[in-house]
């Protein structure tokens, strides 16, 4: 949801250079299910634009409609969307629309804390009740800092709070340059992932070739140096045994909260066993929670497929959930 936020916040920054002034949607509850869950956002623009949703497409004309008086009067609403009869998920929501016209102290608040990788917070003030209240609204807790998203808004006492935390953006390292990475970094950029490209200096690439890519590094394994916290995801993937070699050994001690490897079971033993005469000491943590093969077995062949096998694994590891159909699952989808 930080990815989301991070594209709203960069659509209201090139909407207000051009005078279009713009809504925020916030979906703060929901009675039984839904297409997405409270937390989720989107953008509305002026010119009827927006980006960013806050349903599987359903209920998004209905939320621009409703943005008309907040642009109109400035002041924000809740509405309720009750999907029960219209939709295939059987829910109620109830959506804050509030003006979106952060300044300059904010953005760049937003954009440190973003940088530097740090968890933040919403807090959402609202009613159960459809209509216009100066009462509604929401305030950004970034680090020390306490920023309401409209200078005068102050939260009231008898309304409801919807608090959302947002951790940083997942991260994921990519250590390759070949096809079957470029099809990987698409995927999961377009999935929220900040994605690192780590390739050899040999290799004629750069960030040009690899959509989606927030960082290009050109190194080799024994220069490697790239930060690597518990959001971060790391998957090797150069078609090169020795390099592979290389870049677990470099690796051997960082932490990522995901690491897989390229290729067959065989090729991932015999890796293990040269690492293990080559340093004894390497921990039997850290080769147990290598993921090699990477991926769900889906029966992936093309270069597309073995990145969405990847990516599912990446998901389901880091999500803590068992790989199934959702048609066995029993009850709820999401918790």
């Amino acid at each position: 949801m930080t990815h989301e936020l991070k594209e709203i916040v960069k659509a209201f920054e090139a909407a207000k250079t051009k005078g279009i002034r713009a809504v925020l949607a916030t979906v703060v509850a929901l009675e039984g299910s839904s297409y997405r869950r409270p937390g989720v956002r989107m953008l509305l623009l002026e010119n009827g634009q927006s980006i960013g949703a806050v349903s599987g497409g359903c209920v998004e004309k209905e939320v621009l409609r409703q943005s008309a008086s907040v642009f109109k009067t400035d002041i924000p609403k809740v509405m309720t969307y009750d999907g029960r009869y219209r939709l295939g998920c059987e829910g109620i929501l109830y959506i804050l629309l509030e003006s979106f016209n952060p300044n300059e102290a904010f953005l760049n608040s937003f954009r440190k804390i973003v940088q530097k990788r740090k968890s933040f917070a919403i807090d959402s003030y609202y009613l159960k009740a459809y209509g216009e209240s100066k009462s509604f609204g929401s305030v950004f807790k970034l680090e020390d800092e306490i920023i309401p998203i409209k200078a005068s808004f102050e939260p009231k006492t008898d309304t409801l709070l919807f608090s959302q935390e947002l951790n940083p953006c997942a991260k994921m390292i990519l250590i390759g340059a070949e096809h079957d990475a470029v099809q990987l970094c698409h995927f999961a950029s377009s999935a929220g992932f900040e994605v690192c490209i780590i390739a050899d200096p040999k290799e004629e690439k750069s960030i040009s070739d690899f959509k989606g890519a927030t960082h290009f590094i050109n190194t080799a394994p024994a220069s490697i140096d790239v930060s690597i916290d518990e959001q971060t995801a790391i998957v090797l993937m150069t078609h090169s045994y020795v390099k592979d070699l290389q870049f677990l050994m470099a690796l051997k001690n960082q932490k990522p909260c995901y690491f897989g490897l390229l290729g067959p079971a065989r090729r991932r033993e015999k890796l293990f066993n040269e690492l293990l005469e080559i340093d004894s000491d390497i921990s039997e943590t850290f080769l147990d929670s290598i993921h090699g093969p990477a991926g769900l077995d889906i029966g992936a062949e093309t270069s597309q497929e073995i990145a969405i096998a990847v990516l599912a694994e990446i998901l389901t590891v880091t999500n803590k959930r068992k790989p199934m159909l959702l048609k066995n699952r029993e009850g709820r989808i999401h918790n």
